[in-house]
Protein backbone atom coordinates (compact mmCIF):
# COMPACT_ATOMS: atom_id res chain seq x y z
CA UNK A 1 0.00 0.00 0.00
CA UNK A 2 0.98 3.65 -0.27
CA UNK A 3 0.04 6.42 2.16
CA UNK A 4 -0.85 9.92 0.96
CA UNK A 5 1.18 11.39 3.83
CA UNK A 6 4.32 9.98 2.19
CA UNK A 7 3.74 11.42 -1.29
CA UNK A 8 6.28 14.07 -2.29
CA UNK A 9 5.59 16.52 -5.13
CA UNK A 10 8.63 18.24 -6.64
CA UNK A 11 9.03 20.74 -9.43
CA UNK A 12 11.58 22.17 -11.84
CA UNK A 13 11.17 24.96 -14.37
CA UNK A 14 11.71 23.93 -18.00
CA UNK A 15 13.76 26.00 -20.43
CA UNK A 16 12.31 24.15 -23.43
CA UNK A 17 8.65 23.27 -23.07
CA UNK A 18 8.26 19.55 -22.44
CA UNK A 19 11.96 18.91 -21.79
CA UNK A 20 13.23 18.34 -18.24
CA UNK A 21 16.61 20.06 -17.71
CA UNK A 22 19.60 17.75 -17.36
CA UNK A 23 20.40 16.89 -13.72
CA UNK A 24 17.50 19.08 -12.59
CA UNK A 25 17.46 20.87 -9.25
CA UNK A 26 14.02 19.86 -8.03
CA UNK A 27 12.18 21.84 -5.37
CA UNK A 28 9.57 20.38 -3.04
CA UNK A 29 6.09 21.83 -3.48
CA UNK A 30 3.61 22.51 -0.70
CA UNK A 31 0.14 21.08 -1.23
CA UNK A 32 -2.95 19.85 0.55
CA UNK A 33 -3.78 17.31 -2.14
CA UNK A 34 -3.37 16.45 -5.79
CA UNK A 35 -5.31 14.81 -8.57
CA UNK A 36 -2.59 14.75 -11.22
CA UNK A 37 -3.06 12.26 -14.02
CA UNK A 38 -0.45 10.51 -16.12
CA UNK A 39 -2.43 7.66 -17.57
CA UNK A 40 -2.48 5.62 -20.78
CA UNK A 41 -5.58 5.69 -22.96
CA UNK A 42 -6.79 2.49 -24.62
CA UNK A 43 -9.38 1.55 -27.23
CA UNK A 44 -10.85 -1.84 -27.97
CA UNK A 45 -10.27 -3.55 -31.26
CA UNK A 46 -13.23 -3.70 -33.65
CA UNK A 47 -11.88 -6.85 -35.24
CA UNK A 48 -14.53 -9.56 -35.66
CA UNK A 49 -13.57 -13.00 -34.37
CA UNK A 50 -15.55 -16.16 -34.99
CA UNK A 51 -15.07 -17.22 -31.34
CA UNK A 52 -16.83 -14.06 -30.11
CA UNK A 53 -13.77 -12.97 -28.14
CA UNK A 54 -11.76 -9.74 -28.19
CA UNK A 55 -8.19 -8.98 -29.05
CA UNK A 56 -6.01 -7.10 -26.54
CA UNK A 57 -6.92 -3.43 -25.94
CA UNK A 58 -4.63 -1.10 -27.88
CA UNK A 59 -2.85 1.83 -26.27
CA UNK A 60 -3.48 4.97 -28.34
CA UNK A 61 -2.38 7.90 -26.15
CA UNK A 62 -1.22 9.09 -22.73
CA UNK A 63 -3.19 11.59 -20.66
CA UNK A 64 -1.19 14.22 -18.81
CA UNK A 65 -3.05 16.80 -16.73
CA UNK A 66 -4.70 17.32 -13.36
CA UNK A 67 -4.92 19.53 -10.29
CA UNK A 68 -2.89 20.47 -7.24
CA UNK A 69 -4.46 22.31 -4.33
CA UNK A 70 -2.91 24.16 -1.45
CA UNK A 71 -3.06 26.84 1.21
CA UNK A 72 -1.91 30.36 0.39
CA UNK A 73 1.46 31.47 1.70
CA UNK A 74 3.85 34.13 0.46
CA UNK A 75 5.72 32.66 -2.57
CA UNK A 76 9.52 33.20 -2.60
CA UNK A 77 11.04 33.70 -6.02
CA UNK A 78 11.99 30.37 -7.60
CA UNK A 79 9.71 28.33 -5.36
CA UNK A 80 7.22 25.99 -7.07
CA UNK A 81 4.18 28.18 -6.37
CA UNK A 82 6.02 31.29 -7.57
CA UNK A 83 6.80 29.50 -10.84
CA UNK A 84 3.22 28.26 -11.10
CA UNK A 85 1.99 31.84 -10.80
CA UNK A 86 4.31 32.79 -13.68
CA UNK A 87 2.87 29.91 -15.71
CA UNK A 88 -0.64 31.09 -14.86
CA UNK A 89 0.07 34.70 -15.84
CA UNK A 90 2.05 33.56 -18.93
CA UNK A 91 4.59 36.11 -17.79
CA UNK A 92 7.64 36.12 -15.51
CA UNK A 93 7.82 38.21 -12.36
CA UNK A 94 9.21 41.71 -12.71
CA UNK A 95 11.49 41.45 -9.70
CA UNK A 96 13.14 44.25 -7.80
CA UNK A 97 16.95 43.91 -7.88
CA UNK A 98 18.35 41.15 -5.68
CA UNK A 99 21.42 38.97 -5.11
CA UNK A 100 21.17 35.57 -3.46
CA UNK A 101 23.84 33.00 -2.62
CA UNK A 102 21.03 30.46 -2.98
CA UNK A 103 22.67 27.63 -1.08
CA UNK A 104 26.33 28.20 -2.01
CA UNK A 105 28.45 30.40 0.23
CA UNK A 106 30.51 33.21 -1.30
CA UNK A 107 29.02 32.59 -4.74
CA UNK A 108 26.90 35.61 -5.70
CA UNK A 109 27.44 37.93 -2.73
CA UNK A 110 31.19 37.70 -2.28
CA UNK A 111 32.14 40.24 0.35
CA UNK A 112 31.11 42.91 2.84
CA UNK A 113 33.63 45.61 3.76
CA UNK A 114 33.64 48.04 6.68
CA UNK A 115 35.62 50.46 4.55
CA UNK A 116 33.09 52.32 2.45
CA UNK A 117 30.29 50.13 3.88
CA UNK A 118 30.43 48.36 0.53
CA UNK A 119 29.15 45.00 -0.68
CA UNK A 120 30.71 43.10 -3.58
CA UNK A 121 28.42 40.90 -5.66
CA UNK A 122 28.06 39.40 -9.10
CA UNK A 123 26.51 41.50 -11.81
CA UNK A 124 22.75 41.80 -12.24
CA UNK A 125 20.08 44.46 -12.11
CA UNK A 126 21.70 47.51 -10.55
CA UNK A 127 21.03 48.62 -7.02
CA UNK A 128 20.16 52.32 -7.10
CA UNK A 129 20.87 55.09 -4.62
CA UNK A 130 17.90 55.73 -2.28
CA UNK A 131 16.57 52.19 -2.65
CA UNK A 132 15.98 50.25 0.58
CA UNK A 133 17.79 46.91 0.46
CA UNK A 134 17.01 44.14 2.92
CA UNK A 135 19.99 42.02 3.99
CA UNK A 136 19.21 38.55 5.41
CA UNK A 137 21.17 35.37 6.10
CA UNK A 138 24.54 37.03 6.72
CA UNK A 139 26.90 35.52 9.29
CA UNK A 140 27.62 38.83 11.03
CA UNK A 141 24.48 39.78 12.94
CA UNK A 142 24.89 43.50 12.26
CA UNK A 143 24.95 42.85 8.52
CA UNK A 144 21.29 41.84 8.60
CA UNK A 145 18.68 44.57 8.32
CA UNK A 146 17.10 47.08 5.94
CA UNK A 147 19.66 49.60 4.70
CA UNK A 148 19.46 52.58 2.36
CA UNK A 149 21.68 52.29 -0.68
CA UNK A 150 23.87 55.39 -0.92
CA UNK A 151 25.92 54.42 -3.98
CA UNK A 152 24.40 52.06 -6.51
CA UNK A 153 25.94 49.67 -8.96
CA UNK A 154 25.80 46.24 -10.57
CA UNK A 155 28.89 44.62 -9.02
CA UNK A 156 29.30 46.78 -5.93
CA UNK A 157 26.92 48.89 -3.86
CA UNK A 158 27.45 51.02 -0.75
CA UNK A 159 25.30 51.67 2.34
CA UNK A 160 26.84 54.57 4.24
CA UNK A 161 25.55 54.83 7.79
CA UNK A 162 24.29 51.24 7.86
CA UNK A 163 27.02 49.94 10.13
CA UNK A 164 27.74 46.84 8.04
CA UNK A 165 31.17 45.36 8.76
CA UNK A 166 33.74 43.03 7.24
CA UNK A 167 32.49 39.63 6.12
CA UNK A 168 34.85 38.05 3.61
CA UNK A 169 32.74 35.05 2.61
CA UNK A 170 28.98 35.61 3.09
CA UNK A 171 27.25 32.32 3.88
CA UNK A 172 24.97 30.20 1.71
CA UNK A 173 21.82 31.92 3.01
CA UNK A 174 23.04 35.49 2.35
CA UNK A 175 20.54 37.54 0.36
CA UNK A 176 20.06 41.18 -0.66
CA UNK A 177 16.69 42.36 -1.96
CA UNK A 178 15.29 45.79 -2.82
CA UNK A 179 12.12 46.31 -0.79
CA UNK A 180 11.47 50.04 -1.17
CA UNK A 181 13.01 53.50 -1.20
CA UNK A 182 13.70 56.29 1.28
CA UNK A 183 13.98 60.03 0.85
CA UNK A 184 16.35 62.44 2.48
CA UNK A 185 15.09 64.49 5.40
CA UNK A 186 12.08 66.54 4.32
CA UNK A 187 12.39 65.53 0.66
CA UNK A 188 9.32 63.33 0.18
CA UNK A 189 5.99 65.12 0.57
CA UNK A 190 2.33 64.17 0.39
CA UNK A 191 0.55 66.10 -2.35
CA UNK A 192 -3.10 66.25 -3.25
CA UNK A 193 -2.52 63.59 -5.93
CA UNK A 194 0.12 61.36 -4.33
CA UNK A 195 3.78 61.82 -3.44
CA UNK A 196 6.19 64.57 -4.42
CA UNK A 197 9.92 65.18 -4.01
CA UNK A 198 12.49 67.89 -4.51
CA UNK A 199 15.66 65.90 -5.20
CA UNK A 200 14.69 62.22 -5.39
CA UNK A 201 13.97 61.12 -8.97
CA UNK A 202 11.13 58.60 -8.85
CA UNK A 203 11.83 57.46 -12.42
CA UNK A 204 15.16 55.90 -11.37
CA UNK A 205 13.78 53.49 -8.76
CA UNK A 206 12.25 50.76 -10.94
CA UNK A 207 8.63 51.66 -10.19
CA UNK A 208 5.75 50.73 -12.52
CA UNK A 209 2.30 52.05 -13.28
CA UNK A 210 -0.27 49.82 -11.57
CA UNK A 211 2.14 48.88 -8.78
CA UNK A 212 1.20 49.11 -5.11
CA UNK A 213 3.13 51.05 -2.46
CA UNK A 214 3.11 50.91 1.32
CA UNK A 215 3.88 54.44 2.52
CA UNK A 216 5.64 54.98 5.83
CA UNK A 217 7.92 52.95 8.09
CA UNK A 218 7.50 52.02 11.74
CA UNK A 219 9.79 54.65 13.23
CA UNK A 220 8.29 58.10 13.80
CA UNK A 221 11.01 59.70 11.70
CA UNK A 222 10.33 57.41 8.73
CA UNK A 223 6.62 58.15 8.30
CA UNK A 224 4.35 61.15 7.88
CA UNK A 225 3.13 62.89 11.03
CA UNK A 226 -0.38 62.70 9.57
CA UNK A 227 -1.34 59.12 10.38
CA UNK A 228 -3.82 58.78 7.51
CA UNK A 229 -0.98 59.13 4.98
CA UNK A 230 0.86 56.03 6.16
CA UNK A 231 -0.96 53.37 4.20
CA UNK A 232 -1.32 51.65 0.84
CA UNK A 233 -1.87 53.22 -2.59
CA UNK A 234 -1.48 52.38 -6.28
CA UNK A 235 0.70 54.17 -8.83
CA UNK A 236 -1.10 55.64 -11.85
CA UNK A 237 1.68 57.87 -13.21
CA UNK A 238 5.42 58.34 -12.61
CA UNK A 239 7.34 61.59 -13.14
CA UNK A 240 10.75 62.65 -11.89
CA UNK A 241 9.41 64.43 -8.83
CA UNK A 242 5.82 63.21 -8.64
CA UNK A 243 4.07 59.89 -8.12
CA UNK A 244 0.39 60.08 -8.97
CA UNK A 245 -1.59 57.62 -6.85
CA UNK A 246 -5.10 56.28 -6.56
CA UNK A 247 -6.74 54.01 -4.00
CA UNK A 248 -5.46 56.57 -1.50
CA UNK A 249 -6.01 55.94 2.21
CA UNK A 250 -9.11 57.47 3.74
CA UNK A 251 -8.29 60.93 5.03
CA UNK A 252 -5.47 61.58 2.57
CA UNK A 253 -4.24 65.16 2.73
CA UNK A 254 -1.11 67.18 2.06
CA UNK A 255 1.94 67.04 4.31
CA UNK A 256 5.36 68.64 3.79
CA UNK A 257 7.14 65.76 5.56
CA UNK A 258 9.28 68.27 7.45
CA UNK A 259 12.21 66.57 9.15
CA UNK A 260 11.04 63.13 8.00
CA UNK A 261 13.03 60.52 6.05
CA UNK A 262 9.96 58.88 4.57
CA UNK A 263 10.19 55.17 3.76
CA UNK A 264 8.07 53.70 0.95
CA UNK A 265 7.88 49.95 0.33
CA UNK A 266 7.17 48.11 -2.93
CA UNK A 267 7.76 44.67 -4.39
CA UNK A 268 7.67 42.37 -7.40
CA UNK A 269 4.86 42.52 -9.94
CA UNK A 270 3.25 40.31 -12.56
CA UNK A 271 0.37 40.59 -14.99
CA UNK A 272 -1.15 38.44 -17.72
CA UNK A 273 1.07 38.06 -20.77
CA UNK A 274 1.80 35.87 -23.78
CA UNK A 275 4.54 33.37 -22.82
CA UNK A 276 4.03 29.62 -22.43
CA UNK A 277 5.85 28.61 -19.25
CA UNK A 278 6.19 24.90 -18.52
CA UNK A 279 7.56 22.76 -15.74
CA UNK A 280 8.24 19.15 -14.92
CA UNK A 281 6.37 17.79 -11.91
CA UNK A 282 7.37 14.58 -10.17
CA UNK A 283 5.42 12.63 -7.59
CA UNK A 284 7.36 10.26 -5.37
CA UNK A 285 5.52 7.53 -3.43
CA UNK A 286 8.17 7.31 -0.76
CA UNK A 287 6.72 4.72 1.61
CA UNK A 288 6.93 1.93 -0.93
CA UNK A 289 9.79 -0.52 -0.41
CA UNK A 290 11.14 0.69 -3.74
CA UNK A 291 9.55 4.10 -4.31
CA UNK A 292 7.71 4.78 -7.55
CA UNK A 293 8.25 8.12 -9.25
CA UNK A 294 5.89 9.63 -11.84
CA UNK A 295 7.24 12.54 -13.87
CA UNK A 296 4.98 14.79 -15.95
CA UNK A 297 6.61 17.14 -18.45
CA UNK A 298 5.43 20.26 -20.22
CA UNK A 299 2.99 21.01 -17.41
CA UNK A 300 1.48 24.45 -17.96
CA UNK A 301 -0.97 26.07 -15.56
CA UNK A 302 -4.35 26.37 -17.25
CA UNK A 303 -6.21 27.82 -14.28
CA UNK A 304 -5.91 28.78 -10.64
CA UNK A 305 -8.91 29.42 -8.42
CA UNK A 306 -8.11 31.57 -5.37
CA UNK A 307 -10.57 31.23 -2.48
CA UNK A 308 -10.95 33.78 0.31
CA UNK A 309 -13.74 32.91 2.73
CA UNK A 310 -14.47 34.16 6.23
CA UNK A 311 -13.25 31.98 9.11
CA UNK A 312 -11.18 29.86 6.72
CA UNK A 313 -7.65 29.54 5.41
CA UNK A 314 -7.05 31.24 2.05
CA UNK A 315 -6.66 28.45 -0.51
CA UNK A 316 -5.95 27.82 -4.18
CA UNK A 317 -6.53 25.07 -6.73
CA UNK A 318 -4.23 24.90 -9.77
CA UNK A 319 -5.15 22.98 -12.93
CA UNK A 320 -2.34 21.82 -15.21
CA UNK A 321 -2.29 20.70 -18.83
CA UNK A 322 0.81 18.77 -19.92
CA UNK A 323 2.63 16.94 -22.69
CA UNK A 324 4.61 13.78 -21.94
CA UNK A 325 5.63 11.77 -18.91
CA UNK A 326 7.25 8.67 -17.51
CA UNK A 327 7.07 6.38 -14.51
CA UNK A 328 9.78 4.33 -12.86
CA UNK A 329 11.79 3.76 -9.71
CA UNK A 330 14.48 6.43 -10.17
CA UNK A 331 13.86 10.01 -9.07
CA UNK A 332 14.86 12.99 -11.19
CA UNK A 333 16.49 14.38 -8.03
CA UNK A 334 16.88 12.19 -4.97
CA UNK A 335 17.67 15.21 -2.75
CA UNK A 336 15.30 18.01 -3.76
CA UNK A 337 15.28 21.40 -2.05
CA UNK A 338 13.04 21.51 1.00
CA UNK A 339 9.63 23.17 0.80
CA UNK A 340 9.30 26.83 1.74
CA UNK A 341 8.22 27.69 5.27
CA UNK A 342 6.37 30.99 4.88
CA UNK A 343 3.30 31.16 7.10
CA UNK A 344 -0.11 30.08 5.81
CA UNK A 345 -2.59 32.96 5.54
CA UNK A 346 -6.22 33.12 6.63
CA UNK A 347 -8.86 35.07 4.74
CA UNK A 348 -10.52 37.04 7.54
CA UNK A 349 -7.46 37.45 9.77
CA UNK A 350 -4.83 38.34 7.15
CA UNK A 351 -6.82 40.13 4.46
CA UNK A 352 -6.07 43.77 5.13
CA UNK A 353 -8.32 45.26 2.50
CA UNK A 354 -10.86 44.41 -0.19
CA UNK A 355 -11.65 47.46 -2.28
CA UNK A 356 -14.07 48.10 -5.12
CA UNK A 357 -13.54 51.11 -7.38
CA UNK A 358 -10.86 52.37 -4.99
CA UNK A 359 -13.04 52.23 -1.88
CA UNK A 360 -12.99 49.61 0.86
CA UNK A 361 -16.07 47.42 0.73
CA UNK A 362 -17.62 47.47 4.18
CA UNK A 363 -20.92 47.93 5.92
CA UNK A 364 -23.64 47.51 5.14
CA UNK A 365 -22.49 45.41 2.14
CA UNK A 366 -20.13 43.20 4.12
CA UNK A 367 -18.16 40.54 2.20
CA UNK A 368 -18.09 36.92 3.31
CA UNK A 369 -16.19 35.45 0.37
CA UNK A 370 -14.19 36.27 -2.74
CA UNK A 371 -13.34 33.67 -5.39
CA UNK A 372 -10.98 34.83 -8.14
CA UNK A 373 -10.43 32.57 -11.15
CA UNK A 374 -7.77 33.10 -13.82
CA UNK A 375 -8.03 30.72 -16.78
CA UNK A 376 -5.88 30.44 -19.92
CA UNK A 377 -8.12 28.12 -21.95
CA UNK A 378 -5.21 25.85 -22.84
CA UNK A 379 -5.47 23.13 -25.46
CA UNK A 380 -3.16 20.21 -26.10
CA UNK A 381 -1.79 20.15 -29.65
CA UNK A 382 -0.30 17.04 -31.21
CA UNK A 383 -0.39 14.50 -33.99
CA UNK A 384 1.53 11.39 -34.87
CA UNK A 385 4.88 11.94 -33.18
CA UNK A 386 8.18 10.84 -34.71
CA UNK A 387 10.40 11.26 -31.63
CA UNK A 388 9.36 8.07 -29.86
CA UNK A 389 7.28 9.92 -27.27
CA UNK A 390 3.55 9.77 -26.67
CA UNK A 391 1.39 12.78 -25.91
CA UNK A 392 0.82 16.33 -27.15
CA UNK A 393 3.66 18.14 -28.89
CA UNK A 394 2.67 21.66 -27.84
CA UNK A 395 0.29 23.62 -25.65
CA UNK A 396 -1.95 26.24 -27.23
CA UNK A 397 -3.39 29.22 -25.37
CA UNK A 398 -6.82 30.78 -25.73
CA UNK A 399 -8.18 33.93 -24.17
CA UNK A 400 -7.22 34.79 -20.59
CA UNK A 401 -10.53 34.78 -18.72
CA UNK A 402 -10.65 36.36 -15.27
CA UNK A 403 -13.76 36.17 -13.12
CA UNK A 404 -14.49 37.28 -9.57
CA UNK A 405 -17.39 35.94 -7.51
CA UNK A 406 -18.21 37.80 -4.32
CA UNK A 407 -20.57 36.81 -1.55
CA UNK A 408 -21.92 40.02 -0.05
CA UNK A 409 -24.61 41.04 2.40
CA UNK A 410 -27.40 43.02 0.76
CA UNK A 411 -27.17 46.20 2.83
CA UNK A 412 -28.19 48.69 0.14
CA UNK A 413 -28.39 48.93 -3.63
CA UNK A 414 -24.87 50.35 -4.24
CA UNK A 415 -23.50 47.15 -5.80
CA UNK A 416 -26.83 46.03 -7.26
CA UNK A 417 -27.20 49.36 -9.07
CA UNK A 418 -23.79 48.87 -10.71
CA UNK A 419 -24.88 45.44 -11.89
CA UNK A 420 -27.98 46.82 -13.61
CA UNK A 421 -26.14 49.84 -15.03
CA UNK A 422 -23.29 47.69 -16.42
CA UNK A 423 -20.90 50.08 -14.68
CA UNK A 424 -17.24 49.07 -15.11
CA UNK A 425 -15.39 48.93 -11.82
CA UNK A 426 -12.30 47.28 -10.32
CA UNK A 427 -11.39 45.02 -7.43
CA UNK A 428 -8.25 44.62 -5.36
CA UNK A 429 -7.53 42.38 -2.39
CA UNK A 430 -4.52 42.61 -0.10
CA UNK A 431 -3.47 39.74 2.16
CA UNK A 432 -0.47 40.05 4.48
CA UNK A 433 1.32 38.24 7.28
CA UNK A 434 4.70 38.56 8.99
CA UNK A 435 5.58 41.79 7.14
CA UNK A 436 4.99 40.17 3.73
CA UNK A 437 2.07 40.92 1.43
CA UNK A 438 0.34 39.81 -1.75
CA UNK A 439 -2.09 42.01 -3.66
CA UNK A 440 -4.54 40.54 -6.17
CA UNK A 441 -6.04 43.08 -8.55
CA UNK A 442 -8.51 43.09 -11.42
CA UNK A 443 -8.21 46.63 -12.81
CA UNK A 444 -11.39 46.59 -14.89
CA UNK A 445 -14.41 44.33 -14.51
CA UNK A 446 -18.15 44.38 -14.93
CA UNK A 447 -20.75 42.71 -12.74
CA UNK A 448 -22.58 40.13 -14.82
CA UNK A 449 -25.00 38.48 -12.43
CA UNK A 450 -26.50 38.39 -8.98
CA UNK A 451 -29.86 38.74 -7.26
CA UNK A 452 -30.80 39.16 -3.60
CA UNK A 453 -33.15 36.63 -2.04
CA UNK A 454 -34.84 35.99 1.30
CA UNK A 455 -34.18 32.26 1.40
CA UNK A 456 -35.59 31.47 4.85
CA UNK A 457 -36.78 33.17 8.00
CA UNK A 458 -34.22 34.29 10.57
CA UNK A 459 -31.48 34.61 7.95
CA UNK A 460 -29.57 37.47 6.35
CA UNK A 461 -30.45 38.62 2.87
CA UNK A 462 -27.37 38.34 0.66
CA UNK A 463 -26.29 39.41 -2.80
CA UNK A 464 -23.96 37.00 -4.61
CA UNK A 465 -22.19 38.85 -7.41
CA UNK A 466 -20.48 37.44 -10.49
CA UNK A 467 -18.14 39.58 -12.60
CA UNK A 468 -15.82 39.36 -15.60
CA UNK A 469 -12.59 41.21 -16.37
CA UNK A 470 -11.95 43.17 -19.53
CA UNK A 471 -9.03 45.14 -20.98
CA UNK A 472 -7.78 48.00 -18.80
CA UNK A 473 -6.04 50.77 -20.74
CA UNK A 474 -3.95 52.01 -17.78
CA UNK A 475 -2.31 48.70 -16.89
CA UNK A 476 -2.97 46.85 -20.17
CA UNK A 477 -4.02 43.82 -18.17
CA UNK A 478 -6.90 41.67 -16.95
CA UNK A 479 -5.20 40.63 -13.71
CA UNK A 480 -2.20 41.83 -11.74
CA UNK A 481 -0.34 40.61 -8.69
CA UNK A 482 2.12 42.33 -6.37
CA UNK A 483 4.23 40.52 -3.79
CA UNK A 484 6.15 42.47 -1.19
CA UNK A 485 8.95 40.45 0.43
CA UNK A 486 9.08 42.93 3.29
CA UNK A 487 7.31 46.05 4.46
CA UNK A 488 6.94 47.93 7.73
Amino acid sequence: MSDSNRVRLTHVREVTLGVTPNTPRMRTARMTGEALRFEPAFVSSEEIRDDRMNADPIKVDEMNDGTVNGELSWPPHGSPFSDWLESLFCSVWSNTPYRDNDGTADSVITGVATAGTQVTHLTGDAFVASQLVRFTGFGVAGNNGVFKCTTGGTTTSAYSGSGITDEAAPPAAARMKVVGFQGASGDITATSTGLGSTSLDFTTLGLKVGQWLKIGGTAAGDKFATAALNGWARITAIAANALTLDNLPTGWTTDAGTGKTIKVFFGDTNKNGLSTIGQTLERGFLDQQTPTYIAQRGMVVDQIVFNFEKKKIATWVATFSGMTGAEGTTSLDSSPDAATTNAVMAAAVNVGRIAENGTIIGGPNFIESVVMTIKNNLRQIGGIRSDGLVGPEDIGKGSVDVTVAMGTYFGNDTLLAKLFASTPTNINLRIAKNNQAMIFAVPRLTYTGGTPNAQAKNTDTKLPLASEASYDSLTQAHALMDRLEYYE
